[in-house]
């Protein structure tokens, strides 16, 4: 069975690749996922937040008057330890990956606006990182932003990106536009690619003891999966490059499912934090085995097979699937 893919020009031996997330920081976590199966890795995100706070750390001991006392200055740390190292260890892990593991490692960074922080998708290249992954999270909570201006942004931030550096770019967004598949479309324009569909925006939650708003992560479930298989069914005619597909996928049918909307890989987070890298040996068994009976030989001859473009009926995947449902719903059904 050729399980084989393609993923920003990158030939994989097949779509399972674990999504950004802790497993990443340390490289014999990684040592275990290439073992278990794995094609490739997502490294953990780099925040613009962290770069930028080791930017205004360094700018302000470089920029202390040359008047200062000598005593004073003795306090300074030394050029290599004016910032917590945020931005080098990840560098740092990026070298170490690439030195212990054959699987491409594609490095993740996470911001909003356009800045010097930006720089250090270069840097990622230069530690030897094969691809980079733009997760662009910006909630758009100001009212007097026009969507123009939002859209704008993420283009502007693709653009960046992508003249920064020569390795492959692949663009990770929430579904939350007016018009998804014309802004996928743009982002294509703009030099991504590929897309990962989608981004899990992490809502906050009250604390009613102490009245406080509380940060709250949720890992996904299986059900979340339904939003990028329809978005990837109907935006896999229309774009030329990689289609990514994350959030909810936990088992081998989750997968095969995305495989064949017209995804060229799955990438997963969840289901490895819960159960360890060695999940994916059993669903990469699983593949083969239902690959098997429906007597398909390669992951490429399978990939788009249910499409908008393939399927008889494309209207399903958009608003004659709710009519059929709600119709078709009766409420004795679920007592």
């Amino acid at each position: 069975m050729n399980l084989e893919t393609t993923y920003l020009g990158l030939r994989l031996k097949n779509p399972l690749v674990p999504a950004a997330s802790p497993l990443s920081s340390e490289t014999d976590n990684v040592k275990k996922l290439e073992d278990a199966g794995a094609s490739a890795v997502v490294m953990y995100s780099l925040f613009q937040e962290q770069i930028n706070a080791e930017m205004e750390a360094l700018d302000h001991f470089l920029n202390t008057p040359q008047d200062s006392y000598a005593e004073a200055l003795s306090y300074f740390p030394e050029p290599q330890q004016y910032h917590n190292l945020h931005a080098e260890e990840y560098l740092e892990q990026i070298a170490d990956l690439k030195n212990a593991v054959d699987i491409p490692i594609i490095a993740s960074i996470n911001g909003v606006s356009e800045g010097g922080w930006m720089d250090y998708s270069k840097k990622m290249e230069e530690a030897g990182a094969d691809a980079i992954e733009l997760n662009i999270y910006y909630i758009a909570g100001d009212p007097s932003l026009t969507s123009q201006e939002v859209e704008q942004m993420y283009i502007n931030d693709v653009k960046a990106v992508k003249k920064a550096v020569s390795i492959p770019v692949s663009v990770k967004v929430g579904p939350y536009f007016s018009s998804f598949g014309n802004m996928a479309m743009r982002f294509e324009e703009a030099g991504a690619d590929g897309l990962v569909l989608f981004n899990r925006f992490y809502q906050p939650d009250i604390d009613l003891e102490n009245l406080e708003v509380n940060p709250s992560l949720e890992l996904s479930s299986p059900f979340e999966r339904r939003l990028p298989l329809r978005w990837i069914a109907m935006l896999r005619p229309h774009l030329k490059g990689s289609i990514a597909a994350t959030t909810g996928i936990h088992t081998a049918s989750d997968v095969l499912k995305m495989l064949l909307v017209g995804a060229d890989v799955a990438m997963m987070a969840s289901v490895l934090l819960y159960s360890g890298p060695g999940i994916l040996k059993h669903i990469e068994k699983e593949m083969v085995q239902w690959m098997e009976e429906k007597e398909y030989s390669s992951v490429e001859e399978m990939k788009g097979a249910m499409s908008s473009a393939s399927v008889a009926d494309p209207s399903a995947f958009e608003r004659a699937n709710y009519i059929k449902i709600l119709q078709g719903f009766r409420a004795e059904d679920f007592r």
